[in-house]
């Protein structure tokens, strides 16, 4: 094999690397917190009494378990304007992103909320707690803990996934190397360097979660501990 190495030429694409490197930031921050939200809203509801809540919840999440994070994104980016809605790439993308992370952590939470011992909610329901003060700081707290690290792991591959939103002309990180490679045609150099980049996300986002997970579940143990 005689191929030299030329890291040279990619030092004229750094500022639209920078520039992908926030944009890819953003998206997984974007994606992860509403994905979060959205799941373990999908969660609480699909233990609400009653067959049309959790039939809902049922459908959206594996709709989205069972289809392609890309498949996700073209249908909302390419197909909603054949039903009369149109709308930019970062907004189609920032919506594929959250609903996708929402339907996975929907399912990992529902399993937190279902690994809690029914002692403990009859507890609370001979302290005439309602079943949302129940949920609130019965159910919850210890269920979120259980599934803490799925939760991060969850995460941490929509982060990733994110290299999808390039597909479609957003130029997030991978969208800005696929312009340097075109356009350099040093293709090795420039994924190699975004690889690294990539672990080196993977690294400061497990970081960031388990941090904030540590800060709130200590938090939350304390508050508890008080109100005993």
């Amino acid at each position: 094999m005689d191929y030299t190495f030329q890291f040279g030429p990619l030092v004229n694409y750094l500022p639209q690397f920078i520039s992908g490197f926030w944009l890819t930031m953003l998206l997984a921050f974007v994606g992860i917190f509403g994905g979060i939200a959205l799941g373990v809203g999908c969660a609480v509801a699909s233990t609400l009494p009653g067959f049309l809540p959790r039939f809902l919840v049922r459908c959206y999440v594996e709709a989205m378990r069972n289809t392609p994070l890309l498949v996700q994104i073209f249908v909302i980016f390419f197909g909603l304007p054949n039903l009369g809605v149109r709308m930019s790439p970062l907004t189609s993308v920032v919506i594929a992103l959250v609903l996708n992370n929402g339907g996975y952590i929907a399912e990992i939470v529902r399993g937190g909320i279902q690994s809690t011992h029914r002692s403990q909610v009859e507890a609370a329901e001979s302290l005439g707690m309602t079943y949302f003060q129940t949920l609130r700081f019965v159910i919850l707290p210890p269920a979120l803990e259980k599934v803490f690290t799925p939760v991060v792991s969850q995460c941490v591959l929509l982060m990733l996934s994110t290299s999808l939103v390039s597909a479609i002309g957003v130029e997030d990180l991978t969208g800005a190397a696929m312009i340097a490679s075109s356009e350099t045609f040093r293709t090795m150099e420039v994924y190699l360097v975004i690889a690294a980049v990539y672990v080196l996300m993977n690294f400061v986002f497990r970081a960031i979660l388990n941090l904030a997970g540590l800060l709130i579940f200590r938090r939350s143990r304390r508050n508890l501990f008080r109100g005993i």
